[in-house]
Order: C-alpha cells, then structure tokens, then sequence
C-alpha cells in the first residue's frame, strides 16, 4: 500500500556541451520521495492553547526603548496610544510650526465661546497675534491657524489688524490660491479700512484673469469687485477687456465703462479685443466657474461686441444647467434672458430642464423671477413649461402671492410688462438683446421677403407657401427665433399657460381661502385685483366666471363684518391697503361693486362714511359704470348733502 502512495521523482534533463539531452544520474540518485496522498499534505490548524500569544497582540519595536522595547505586547488601548504618538512625531518633522498651530488651538476654542467677555477675549487674542508675529504669511494656508486668525481679525483691534495685514499683503497672490487661507482674506477684506482694500485691489492687479480660471482665486476677485467702489471695479474689468488695459493703468476713465466706448476712445482693434476676451472666457465656462457676477459683467460686454457665430457659441455653452447658478445677480439674469431670446428649442428646453426642482427658489429671488417672466413670455413649447415651471409654481400658490417676488410671474401672466407692477430697469431688462444675432435676424427677414416677392412676381406663390407651411410645422420652428419671443400668439400662450394648465384655477381658489390676508397684504392686493377683474384682456373669463362670482362674494363676506373695535385687528374697509385695493375693484370692475354693495353696504353706509373706508363708499358714485351710480345714489346723496361724506373733484384734462 505504501508504495501506491510514493512515487520517485523524474530525473531532470541537461544539455551537454555537444547539445544532447542525458539524465542526470546523480540528481537521480538524490531523488525524493514525494507523498501523493492529499490528505497527509493539508496542515492541520489547532486553536491556541490557553494563554499562547494570538494575532490580536501587537509587537512593536520601540524608537527610543533600546533591546528590552523591541518585542513589547501591547493592549489595543496601548497600541492606539502609540500609533497616536508615532503620528505626532510625523506631524512634527512634516510640519515646521506645528508646536505654534497646537497652541493656538488652545487659544481659540478659549476665545470663540460666545459667552466670554469683551476683556478676557481681547487678552486672549492679544496673546495668540503676539505668538504668530512674523509667522502669520507660513500658518495662514493651514487649516487650524487659519481659523484661529479669521477669529484674531474679526475681534482684534485696529492696531493689532494692520500688523496681520501688513504681513499678509506681500504674499496675497499666494494666498488667494490656498483652499483655507481664502477665507482669511475675505474676512480681511470685510474688515478693511478703504486704504486696505485699495491696497488688496491693486495687488490682484495683472492678475485678475488667471485667478478667475483658478476655482479658489476666483472667489477672492469675486469679493473684492463686490466691496469695491466703482472705480475700483472698473479697474479689475478693465484689464479683462484688452492686453493693453492690462500693461498700462489709466488708460480708462470713469466715463467709459462699456467696453464698446472703451475701443472707440483709444482706438483698439475690434477683432484683438474679441480674441482677447474669448480667451479669458473660455477656460472660465469650460471649468463652470460661473457664480460670481464680474463673470455675468464680462460675458454681458463680450455679447454687446461679439459677431453673430461667437455670441451663438457662448449662448449655446450657457444654454443648460450652468444658468440657474447665474440668475442670482442682476446680469446674470440678464444673460438667461438673452440665451432664452436668442437660443433654438433645444436650448431653450436644456434651460427649463435645467430649472426642474429649483423653480420655487429662482420664484422668490429677486432676479430670479425676472427670468421666469420671461420664459413665460417667451418659450412656445407650453407643454414643458406648464409640466415643470407652472407645476412647481402651483405647488406653493400661497406663499408666492404674498410675496414681492414671487409674484412676479403670476403678474406677468395676469397682466404682461405692466409698469405698475415693474420698473423701468425691469421692463429694460425684457427688452436686452444681442446686437449682432439681432441684425442677423432682421438681415434674414429682409432678404426673405425680398425673394417672397420675386417668386410671387414669377408666378411661384404657390411653391412659396408651401415651404413656409412645412417650415411652421416643423419640429425646429422656434430655431433662429427673433427678439420679439417665440412664434406663437402672446394671447394664445398665456391662455395655455395659466387657464388650460389649470394654474388660473388653483389661484382663484387660493383667492377664495384667503380673501381677506391677501387685501390687507403690500404684496398679495395686486394678485387680488388682477383675479377679480379677470386680467388683462379678460383672460380669466369666461371660463372662471363662477369662480369668480364665488370670489366676489367671499370679499363681500368679509366686508359684511361689523366695524372692529380699535383694540381688534382692522376691517377690511379701514385697512390702508384693503380699503385701497376695493376702492379699485369699485372704479373698475361693475360685478365686484354690485355684490359688495349688496351684501355689505346697503343700508350700512353710514358707519363707514369716514376714515379710510369713506374712499370706498364714494368710489360708487365716482364709478364710470351708470348702473352702480344709480344702484348707490339713493342711499349715499344724503351723506353727500350733510357734509359727511365727500366726493374728490377729478381734474380736468
């Protein structure tokens, strides 16, 4: 049996020196035996008997124990505590100051308390500038002392902040680039005297370009262009715009800011400054670094001078996700403005997709719901902006009618480009526009109809409207779209947008709930006048008209409430603003006035013939509509005819 289990093994082979293969005798001779049974080659593992060392036991060789140290058994509490001792010996020869920054730590978690006094904090931080004098340039990129001298600068003294910024203002290149010393000089620059940030402005100066491709850098220019004056501003664009306003300082006065007026004082070549600017810009948009407002500047003055194919190019790289972090600012929304105007349908569907989750956020930015006005002017595709834009919207009715912006893309529906409710620079705004896409446009439009004209006149009209028909029914209609928005009737669009969605619904309905919050509100009045008189051209009615019958009656409801005590909240028809705001329905709308009357007034007159409510009353007999005057006279002349009540003369024209 055993003999089936060994086996010898094969002599080896070896070349002589004339090439033939012999046995090696000798290696034969030595040959092994080797077992073949698998079960004697397994190794049979035993558990550990009692108290045997096991591999939770840790042998390290000790630094400095000598022989005795070197195989040393150690707790895992031992072992964590050496491995913590061996990091600090790391830390120490890797780090030059950190002895300082350990020191300074104790200081600050001192010295940040909120309940420390105003004396024992001015010791501490006393204590912690005087023990980083002549080091602060070598601890500011770290990210202990970092925060230890955001602390020291915020509560430090005048004194004792001019010597950290003098020792800072050297190295403030080097520094802009660090991921923690940024926000040490921005807390430098919120602390700066005017002399400082002069100081900190012309230092970025030459440099402004490359630390605006740098995502860290880009925030320190960012800061500083804000806190600037407007010379100072100025100053960091200027160089953006040309070579030679980035070599020579004061070429530019404070008369020409734009950069068209720039070329044609000094005389630059249009075309260097185009190439000058892309390349600046276009790092920028490759890496997304597109929050902070000198960019918006920027590509806002690149677009007034950029011919037709490099103004499409940056609005197409705009046109997407990127822009709903650039609504924020004033030309930022002016640049979505323009990408919406200017862009085809497939730009314009990234940006809406773009805003899908952020609608109610963009809604309630000041800028922001500008931007959504103008989608909601604009963009034909209705489907899609009702799926995401008005959905959204209509989620947070009451919240958004109440508020100063976020009813700005109710109004704009309800009544478009109103300056009531508008200002002059906002309704400037709708009207921006790229100047070179906007000749291109006018240029096609002219030679389109020149060539209409001839064909017409050579008996091809037919052939003609044909191909004008296959081009409406395109899917790419809204390409090369003008100005003047999309295609589609203005009217048309907002019945689709705000009746048919069914957003006109929710907002009657909201109205209803909450009649008398929105007519005492600043803000929610201008919602309520615009649903009751149904919009402009009427665009509530007549589909809503029961809903706003309902509405009527629920401000009459409210209005039949009797007078208030003066230690109570104020009626309806004595608020400033509610009283106001139903003296306009009276003027303006004959139902509102017939079922307020009605309900609330008739036979109650009397009481509410002075105050803020005397505004009300004598609208009935200041009305155009006849019916409302006759309705009113009977019980309101003999107020007149006391004295009590009081008509306003209207002046002649």
């Amino acid at each position: 049996m055993a003999s089936k289990d060994l086996k010898l093994q094969k002599p080896k082979k070896r070349k002589d020196s004339e090439g033939s293969t012999k046995l090696d005798v000798q290696h034969t001779k030595k040959a092994k035996l080797v077992s073949t049974n698998p079960a004697k080659q397994q190794k049979k593992f035993q558990k550990p008997k009692l108290g045997q060392q096991t591999g939770k036991s840790k042998f390290i060789n000790s630094e400095s124990g000598g022989d005795k140290d070197k195989n040393v058994s150690l707790s895992k509490k031992e072992g964590r505590q050496r491995a913590k001792e061996l990091a600090e010996a790391r830390k120490k020869k890797r780090k030059r100051h950190y002895n300082l920054e350990q020191e300074l730590a104790s200081l600050w978690e001192k010295m940040r308390r909120r309940d420390i006094g105003k004396e024992e904090r001015s010791k501490l931080i006393s204590e912690a500038v005087q023990k980083m004098k002549g080091k602060i340039p070598d601890i500011a990129g770290s990210h202990v002392s970092s925060r230890v001298l955001q602390t020291c600068v915020k509560y430090c003294s005048q004194a004792e902040r001019e010597a950290v910024f003098t020792e800072l203002q050297p190295h403030l290149l080097s520094l802009a680039s660090n991921t923690y010393a940024v926000h040490l000089l921005k807390k430098m620059l919120d602390n700066a005297s005017k002399q400082q940030l002069a100081v900190c402005i012309s230092s970025l100066r030459g440099h402004v370009a490359p630390l605006l491709r740098h995502m860290v850098g880009s925030v320190v220019v960012e800061y500083a262009y804000q806190l600037g004056n407007a010379a100072q501003k100025q100053e960091l664009l200027a160089e953006l715009y040309s070579a030679e306003l980035q070599l020579f300082k004061g070429l530019t006065s404070m008369t020409e800011k734009r950069v068209v007026d720039i070329i044609t004082k000094l005389g630059l070549q249009k075309g260097a400054v185009i190439r000058h600017m892309i390349t600046i810009i276009q790092p920028i948009l490759e890496k997304g670094i597109v929050d902070h407002s000198i960019i918006h500047k920027l590509l806002i003055e690149y677009l007034t001078i950029a011919d037709k194919t490099s103004a499409a190019d940056v609005i197409q790289q705009l046109s997407g996700p990127h822009l709903v972090r650039m609504i924020h600012t004033r030309d930022g929304s002016r640049l979505a403005m323009l990408c919406i105007k200017h862009g085809s349908a497939k730009e314009r569907k990234k940006i809406i997709k773009g805003m899908k989750g952020h609608v109610e956020k963009i809604a309630h930015d000041q800028y922001g719901s500008l931007v959504l006005a103008c989608v909601l002017s604009t963009v034909d595709d209705t489907k899609l902006v009702s799926k995401i834009i008005v959905r959204e919207l209509q989620a947070t009715l009451k919240d958004l009618v109440i508020e100063k912006n976020g009813r700005r893309p109710l109004l704009q529906l309800l009544h478009p480009n109103y300056s009531r409710y508008l200002s002059p620079d906002e309704l400037a705004s709708f009207d921006l526009s790229v100047p070179s896409l906007c000749m291109t446009d006018k240029s096609e439009t002219t030679s389109q109809t020149k060539e209409a004209d001839g064909k017409e006149s050579c008996g091809e009209k037919g052939e003609q409207e044909d191909k004008v028909t296959e081009h409406d029914e395109g899917s790419d209609a809204e390409e090369n779209i003008g100005v003047a928005g999309g295609k589609k009737d203005p009217l048309l669009r907002r019945q689709e947008l705000l009746v048919k969605s069914g957003l006109a619904e929710s907002l009657v309905q909201v109205c209803i709930e909450n009649a008398e919050e929105l007519l005492k509100s600043n803000f929610g009045k201008e919602i309520m006048y615009e649903v009751v008189t149904g919009g402009s051209d009427g665009i509530l009615r007549p589909s809503l008209d029961e809903k706003l019958n309902s509405l009527n009656e629920a401000i009459a409801y409210v209005a039949a409430n009797p007078k208030h005590e003066p230690e109570e909240s104020e009626h309806v028809l004595e608020n400033f603003h509610s009283s106001r705001t139903i003296r306009r329905l009276v003027l303006d709308c004959p139902l509102f006035a017939s079922a307020l009357f009605n309900k609330a007034l008739s036979g109650k007159s009397r009481p509410w013939a002075q105050g803020h409510s005397a505004k009300v009353i004598s609208a009935f007999l200041e009305t155009k509509d006849p019916q409302v005057r006759e309705m009113a006279k009977e019980e309101l002349q003999p107020l007149v005819d006391e004295g009590l009540l009081s008509i306003p003369q209207t002046k002649n024209p």
